[in-house]
């Protein structure tokens, strides 16, 4: 909490003289709301700063039981915490309101000192809370950073041989995101495939210069050594838990698998090729073909989007070529911006 800014407390009783009485107690040390129902409390929780709710049990319509339900059981509403206060004395409804998530449990008719007591002490408590929040998620960001810093340099030293400036691996980062987006993956999965795509052909580190580099046509002998980059970009970023080091790996591994079954390493066909990597061949291709190597010449922009039509079906899922064709404008401004 910022200092010196009052705390919001939001009082809900269906008895006005009762919403009376805690206004009185506490609207001089707290900013007061106040609801009738369960239907406008909630209303108030989702659409305004509470920092905590005073909540009668005994009410038509929804009780507080239910109230506290919904409270806790939606996203923006279930942190604020929740002090029952009521008429009704017995155990079992005590035990109730701490089942249902609330931190504490008042009877009417209420005490002031202890009632301003607990409030101070809940509230304490969710400043607390939130400070660890804040600071967890703040770490948690951090991780995250370094781990998408790793993929990204692992990446680029993959590609570094051929491509020392590592802008290959981030324009390939950024189409994958936008053909994603496009083809109507949802944006943090959008964003994840993003994120893992830098590390597709991590395993060319296990590959010899003398066959990378090599100016001209490779024999089928060279070609079948090149070809294993992909199991042993696979094996290298394999055993992992984390989300964005699963998903590197499956890309590492299928994104030279084709669409009618003839690429490599495992001739998976059709939507058999999960779909991270079918999303990752298109990118990785169009870059490849889009840019200069020491061994060949980028192929002009008319040469790339005829031979997407005439691959699709067979090279790339035909879904993709089309969700590529309406987003070319963008990969466009991608490479002019990252061609450096």
């Amino acid at each position: 909490m910022i200092p010196n800014q009052k705390y919001t407390i939001l009082a809900v009783d269906d008895t006005p003289e009762n919403l009376d009485i805690l206004k009185g107690l506490l609207a001089e040390e707290y900013i007061f709301k106040a609801a009738i129902n369960g239907e406008v409390a909630m209303k108030i929780a989702e659409n305004q700063h509470v920092d905590l709710i005073l909540l009668d049990v005994m009410m038509p319509g929804k009780d507080g039981y239910e109230v506290c339900r919904e409270i806790k059981s939606n996203p923006k509403t279930k942190s604020i915490p929740v002090i029952f206060v009521t008429a009704n004395k017995e155990q079992e409804d005590e035990a109730m309101g701490f089942r249902l998530g609330a931190v504490d449990y008042i009877t009417k008719p209420v005490n002031p000192v202890i009632l301003r007591a607990r409030i101070r002490t809940h509230l304490a408590f969710y400043d607390q809370r939130r400070t660890l929040d804040i600071k967890v998620k703040e770490r948690t960001e951090e991780l995250n950073q370094t781990r998408l810093e790793v993929i990204q340099r692992l990446g680029r030293a993959a590609e570094y041989r051929d491509d020392d400036t590592g802008q290959h691996t981030i324009r390939v980062a950024k189409y994958t995101k936008v053909l994603a987006r496009a083809y109507g993956l949802d944006e943090s999965y959008s964003e994840l495939i993003s994120q893992a795509s830098p590390m597709h052909d991590v395993g060319k580190i296990g590959i010899s210069d003398n066959i990378l580099l090599k100016p001209g046509k490779l024999t089928a002998d060279e070609f079948h050594f090149v070809k294993k980059h992909s199991e042993i970009g696979s094996e290298l970023l394999s055993g992992s838990e984390y989300p964005l080091m699963k998903t590197a790996q499956i890309i590492a591994r299928h994104h030279h698998e084709k669409w009618d079954g003839t690429g490599y390493p495992d001739g998976l066909k059709g939507e058999e090729i999960p779909i991270e990597a079918r999303i990752v061949a298109v990118s990785d291709v169009f870059d490849a073909l889009s840019s200069s190597r020491p061994y060949k010449q980028a192929w002009p922009m008319e040469k790339i989007v005829t031979f997407f039509n005439e691959q699709s079906g067979l090279h790339f899922d035909p879904e993709l070529v089309e969700v590529f064709h309406k987003v070319f404008p963008e990969f466009l401004k991608i490479r002019e911006e990252y061609n450096h």
